[in-house]
């Protein structure tokens, strides 16, 4: 991952998957995001929210299927500073495999540095080597900051809306 620079902050960051050894620092981040994210928390009734074990269940799941998918990591000096979830699907309109993107966050207090974006950046290269033609990811309707930064990025709208089912 390569150093960025925004708003005179320089970031020097690495990146990589997750393994067991940053298993607790990506818990630690992921629970300060979706505990006070305002649009996650809005719609956390809809996703079937079980609460901190079940984000920690999904982390261990992640480390014993990854053909299922990943989580990418952000890490400046060795500390995670951010993080997001890869699970992978078939698309029927590409004919291949694409990645579904949720969870992009940072560590409280390095916002606004840079880490989002060369997170972002470096999984796509990541997701090119491995062979993925696209990635999907979704935010909150009434979110116009997550919104502006995935076109930032290169992402288009759908002109779709989310829905889940909890069963």
């Amino acid at each position: 991952m390569p150093s960025t620079q925004q708003d005179g902050v320089i970031v020097s960051l690495s990146s990589k998957a997750m393994t067991e050894a940053e298993l607790e620092a990506a818990f630690s981040v992921l629970r300060a995001f979706l505990a006070s994210d305002e649009h996650y928390r809005d719609s956390a009734d809809s996703y079937g929210d079980c609460g901190p074990e079940a984000l920690r269940h999904a982390l261990r799941l992640f480390l014993a299927r990854p053909e299922l998918g990943f989580v990418w990591l952000a890490l400046d000096a060795g500390t995670v500073v951010g993080c997001c979830v890869v699970c992978y699907a078939i698309s029927t309109s590409a004919g291949a495999i694409v990645a579904k993107l949720d969870d992009v966050c940072v560590l409280p207090g390095r916002e606004g540095q840079g880490i989002g974006t060369a997170l972002i950046d470096s999984l796509k290269t990541e997701l090119r080597s491995r062979g993925l033609r696209r990635i999907d990811t979704s935010c909150h309707i009434e979110n116009p900051r997550a919104r502006d930064f995935y076109v930032r990025l290169g992402f288009r709208s759908l002109n779709e809306e989310r829905l889940a089912l909890v069963l």
